[in-house]
């Protein structure tokens, strides 16, 4: 199959579904039109909340596309390339709407990221969470911001040092990155189904100012993200980091 972002609206409830034949990898073209859909349910006053889930029965997201973060060869490229999954986060935060996230399988780098900036996330029992930045000579700087928010300063360092390990369902739930784990995808869904439906008949106006009090204090963010992206942007260029990441590729 190949890679889409698509979206349907349906009783309120506006649905985003991403895919990648590549473990739900994310390349710059992809986290554009991820952001697209999101700014356009965002906008439409028919949807009255979000649920983004990705697509397939293995990972929830890759993280970055390790094709397109091995080409390349300058700081611009390299800025603009860790300003996608910044635009994204930063999309999901601005959204009016509140935002359910579905993760039906593993979470990896972007993908803890988009998995922390959902405002309410269900997971299942295969959906550990890993952020591996670090283990290719990077770091996870421009979703770092939206994980520690979450899951507190002392676990996303955590995550972030030990940059080679899956950390399980059941720890993401104990640091609140999950709110809500079940044991198969149809129970998951079922129970986000409900929650989707409340929602959907809930004050529009009373959601929206809940998710700005929610989401307070990070104004800065869209500076914050694109100072963050051109530290990332910088360390792809190493040699060091060139290296780690063909090592990584050649596993």
């Amino acid at each position: 199959m190949e890679a889409y972002v698509k979206s349907n609206i349906e009783n309120g409830i506006g649905t985003i579904e991403f895919f990648h034949p590549q473990s739900n990898s994310m390349p710059s073209s992809q986290l554009r039109n991820l952001v697209e859909e999101i700014n356009n349910l965002s906008k439409n006053d028919e949807v009255k909340v979000i649920n983004l889930k990705s697509g397939g029965d293995k990972a929830f997201c890759a993280g970055a596309s390790f094709d397109e973060l091995i080409s390349i060869k300058d700081f611009e490229t390299g800025k603009t390339f860790f300003s996608g999954f910044a635009n994204v986060i930063n999309a999901m935060r601005k959204s009016p709407k509140l935002i359910i996230a579905r993760i039906h399988g593993k979470a990896v780098g972007g993908g803890v990221g988009i998995a922390c900036a959902a405002d309410y996330t269900f997971a299942t029992e295969n959906a550990s969470v890993k952020l591996s930045e670090l283990a290719v000579g990077i770091g996870p700087f421009v979703i770092g911001p939206v994980v520690e928010k979450k899951i507190g300063t002392s676990s996303f360092a955590q995550l972030a040092i030990n940059a080679t390990e899956f950390y399980s369902a059941e720890w993401a739930q104990e640091k609140n990155l999950y709110q809500d784990v079940y044991e198969t995808p149809e129970e998951m869904d079922a129970e986000i189904n409900i929650l989707a439906e409340k929602l959907a008949k809930s004050n529009p106006e009373a959601m929206s100012q809940l998710k700005e009090i929610f989401w307070k204090g990070t104004d800065h963010w869209d500076d914050l993200l694109a100072e963050r992206a051109g530290i990332s942007g910088s360390l792809v260029l190493s040699d060091f980091t060139v290296n780690a990441i063909n090592q990584f590729k050649n596993k």
